[in-house]
């Protein structure tokens, strides 16, 4: 069941591929968009069939692999992994059809598309730790020709830059997947045969180390950030919502599962220094974006703030601070994905996302006005706004991270803030005003257009009004992982009492 999520893409790139190699783009985009229905569909159909109270792996699948390296083919989904199985379907599904129907080499393209599919899938899927790697070095290659050959002018070096700084943060996720089963002794790589510990503090420490700055370069935090907004800004604007709609939450999503699951002692131990991290991680990131004046790497330093969040919530470590974490990923996912989308549609049809240059964009008869109210839902979200999913997430991090970091939070909370001023300048800006001369006579946008973006605002707001429908799925799992007493939040405020 499970597996139809990782081969059906691949199924669908090489059907793309066979293809006669006469047929136009619009052949393969179809076939693209097919399949893709067809992988969000039965995503939809796994959570339907999910139980949120079997905190277990469900839908297991296992067949032995290779047995003299320990690996297994090991598949499970539980409340941790399940949201972002569906974000990664339906965002697949928006990127194809965003998608230039002129771009050159289309086949290639929608492979690739589906390829970079099919390993996110895999490593939410993978209850191996070799096999996340294998599925997590997957998508590098796809990533980084998506990049290369269909970027802006820079594209050259942004990719470049993006595969160097992946590369190694898969080296050192490897070494750190090597060390845990080779020290703890377990015979294979399977996640439910580790156990860490007879291990001394020490050595779990060192582990965790290359775990933190593995996945922390993915996400990115600082200072390992500097790849994100060369590929955002070069990235076409489907693959920018891919980028940071779903694959920054691998580093988040490893950062949980290997992490604090595996390490707890460890991670108790660094909690607070991690803490200090995503403070700074957050203020950096929102301090840059109100520097910039180009729309899109703007949108791309709001990531680094927000997955500041996502660290802080993480490091306390409580089970209310940690869904708040899971949720922020989702929130983040879909508040990302439609700020990239409608950048991407303002550059298309506008020329430019320079601040600098347009303005007026919500004039009702030759402006944009449809696609100015949903930037205004965007950055509203962005800025946690009540009511809206980005509100919900973040404020049931601070609310569970407070008591075990309460002066990390009141800082982080700073970013919310922050997060209201760079947006609020890039709507007042590009907006608000006289449309300027530049941008006097802009092509028709159709609905068509609009339709990926009026999704994505639906969701944004049904999700900020019933967040209970999002959280179900995974506190109960989250929960199990921490348990009742939480080794982070004890360590804390005992040292606070002494």
């Amino acid at each position: 069941m499970l597996s139809a999520l990782i081969f059906a893409p691949l199924l669908g790139a090489l059907l793309i591929g066979l293809l006669p190699s006469g047929s136009n783009g619009k052949n393969s985009r179809n076939v693209a968009l097919i399949f893709a229905g067809l992988i969000f569909l039965w995503s939809v159909i796994i959570a339907s069939q999910f139980q949120p109270g079997q905190v277990t792996q469900q839908f297991s699948e296992f067949i032995p692999w290779i047995d003299s390296l320990g690996l297994g083919y090991n598949l499970g989904v539980d409340g941790l992994s399940l949201p972002l199985l569906v974000l990664n379907g339906l965002l697949t599904g928006i990127a194809i059809y965003s998608s230039d129907e002129s771009l050159q080499r289309p086949k290639f393209y929608y492979s690739l598309i589906l390829v970079l599919s099919a390993g996110v899938a895999g490593a939410f899927l993978a209850q191996d730790l070799l096999l996340f790697f294998l599925f997590y070095e997957l998508e590098l290659i796809p990533l980084y020709l998506l990049i290369a050959i269909w970027g802006g002018a820079k594209r050259g070096y942004a990719a470049t830059k993006f595969l160097i700084y992946t590369a190694v943060s898969g080296i050192l996720i490897l070494a750190s997947f090597l060390g845990l089963v080779w020290l703890s002794g377990s015979g294979n790589f399977a996640l439910s045969s580790i156990n860490v510990n007879s291990l001394p503090l020490a050595t779990q420490l060192l582990l965790l180390a290359g775990l933190l700055v593995g996945f922390g370069i993915k996400m990115p935090l600082v200072p390992f950030h500097t790849w994100l907004p060369d590929a955002h800004v070069e990235a076409s604007t489907p693959i920018s919502v891919l980028l940071a709609g779903v694959l920054l939450k691998l580093g988040t999503y490893g950062l949980l599962r290997f992490g604090m699951d595996l390490l707890p002692q460890a991670w108790a131990y660094v909690a607070p220094w991690l803490a200090v991290w995503a403070v700074v991680s957050v203020l950096y990131g929102s301090s840059c974006a109100i520097a910039q004046t180009d729309m899109k790497k703007m949108v791309a330093y709001s990531s680094i703030g927000h997955m500041g969040y996502v660290l802080l919530g993480a490091a306390a470590a409580t089970p209310l601070s940690s869904l708040g974490a899971v949720m922020q990923m989702i929130s983040h996912g879909l508040i990302s994905a439609l700020l990239f989308l409608l950048v991407g549609i303002v550059y298309q049809k506008a020329g430019s996302r320079d601040l600098n240059v347009i303005r007026g964009l919500l004039n009702p008869e030759r402006g944009m006005p449809v696609i100015g109210s949903l930037m205004i839902i965007g950055v509203m979200a962005s800025a946690g706004t009540p009511g809206m999913v980005g509100f919900i997430s973040e404020f049931i991090i601070f609310r569970g991270a407070f008591a075990v970091f309460p002066v990390q939070t009141l800082l982080s909370m700073i970013g919310t803030g922050l997060t209201a001023v760079y947006f609020l300048i890039l709507v007042n800006k590009a907006f608000f005003g006289r449309l300027s001369a530049q941008v006097m006579n802009l092509p028709r946008i159709y609905w068509s257009d609009r339709a990926p973006a009026f999704i994505l605002a639906a969701l944004i707001v049904i999700f900020g009004i019933q967040p209970s429908w999002l959280a179900r799925w995974t506190e109960p799992t989250i929960t199990a992982m921490l348990s009742v007493d939480n080794t982070v939040a004890t360590v804390s405020l005992d040292k606070g009492k002494s």
